[in-house]
């Protein structure tokens, strides 16, 4: 697929978890690399309502932007998708949402979200089962991205299901291709909601 029509669906994507409330403010960020192997990531600091194909920025393998615009900034959070790029080679786009359920949910557990007897699981790659029980990685929030390199370089292997959560923060999805990065962000967050009332009772 093509630069072009991979930020057009994403854009359309990005407007409809907007709506939904994941991205508040100027939160949240998507990446992606294209069919010459270039990565994509969003600016840094706009409004996801009304982002557009312009918000889209080029950046090297260090996260530096190599675009011409010298007002265009990365993501701050530019070094979690390339160690995530880097951890997982077959990735193609990443998802950063600010839902509110993950979030809650993070406030009274630690280390891992566990799920089990949800039909909804056999929205992650390889689950064929409701009846798997599923740990989803929970890591620290904290402004030192090379935090997050040692978290995740260090817990890779608990980090199954394509996703991992920031604690108090929000989550990161990603895939082959943006319906599976989708289907993994969506399937995480619909989990976290119906963990979270559950707890509410």
């Amino acid at each position: 697929m093509s630069k072009y029509s991979i930020i057009q669906e994403l854009i359309e994507t990005i407007k409809v978890y907007n709506l939904k409330g994941w991205s508040p403010a100027t939160s949240t960020n998507y990446s992606f690399i294209d069919e010459n192997n270039q990565i994509w990531i969003s600016r840094s600091g706009i409004d996801k309502r009304i982002i557009a194909e312009i918000d889209f920025i080029p950046i090297d393998e260090n996260g530096y932007f190599t675009g011409n615009n010298l007002t265009f900034k990365p993501s701050a959070e530019t070094a979690i998708h390339l160690f995530i790029y880097k951890l997982f080679p077959e990735t193609k786009i990443i998802l950063h949402s600010h839902g509110l359920y993950p979030v809650l949910l993070s406030s009274v557990n630690k280390n891992y979200f566990e799920f089990q007897g949800n039909e909804i699981q056999k929205g992650f790659d390889g689950e064929v089962s409701h009846l798997s029980k599923l740990r989803i990685p929970l890591l620290e929030n904290s402004q030192d991205m090379s935090f997050f390199e040692k978290e995740l370089w260090s817990r890779k292997s608990e980090i199954l299901h394509s996703c991992f959560a920031i604690s108090k923060h929000g989550t990161y999805a990603w895939g082959k291709n943006l319906f599976e990065a989708k289907r993994h962000l969506e399937t995480l967050d619909y989990l976290c909601q119906f963990e979270w009332n559950l707890t509410q009772k």
